[in-house]
């Protein structure tokens, strides 16, 4: 069991069952999974980019990304339907609260001009994500080893919370450890 998962279950959610008010400990909001979704840049002009840009996500996932094909034909783009034209990984369990842990103790800290998150991300149910325009932030990624044009390949990271709104999801987030920007 991974230690921030192992707090939870022991430390937070009583914690939070407190803050929150809630009756039962089976309805205090949780961690539901993690998705990482990145649209390959110039994935159309050169079939490669989707290949290097999967082994970059792999890399600082850990796990093997799903090719996201065109839903539609849209001419003005030169897309047709079918076209691949970006990664999707979905992180659940252990390698989820691995990757949350990575994120709040490693990466954040290491962005320039780190103020905390902004509290205005979460959708109505309680979600969170976050934007990163470039990906030498992880640790992972030696910028001198990949392409520099899917090295500044930007991608976004969706936190799915059992939270029934902002306010819940918001207090899971904060008692987990993300930084945000205080007002």
């Amino acid at each position: 069991m991974n230690v921030l998962e192992d707090k939870f279950k022991k430390e937070i959610i009583k914690d939070l069952q407190k803050k929150l008010i809630v009756k039962n400990v089976m309805d205090v909001p949780r961690l539901v999974k993690i998705v990482i979704n990145m649209g390959v840049r110039d994935a159309l002009a050169d079939g490669k980019n989707v290949d290097k840009a999967s082994t970059i996500l792999t890399q600082i996932t850990g796990q093997k990304p799903k090719v996201t094909l065109a839903r539609r034909a849209i001419a003005g783009f030169k897309l047709r339907e079918g076209d691949k034209i970006g990664l999707v990984v979905t992180l659940r369990g252990e390698r989820m609260y691995v990757f949350f842990e990575k994120l709040v103790n490693v990466i954040l800290p290491r962005l320039r001009d780190f103020h905390g998150v902004k509290k205005e991300s979460f959708d109505r149910s309680g979600n969170y994500t976050l934007g990163f325009t470039e990906n030498y932030v992880f640790p992972e990624i030696d910028p001198g080893k990949i392409d520099s044009s899917l090295a500044r390949q930007g991608f976004e990271i969706t936190i799915v919370t059992s939270a029934k709104d902002e306010k819940e999801g918001f207090e899971l987030l904060k008692a987990l450890g993300i930084p945000f920007m205080k007002n």
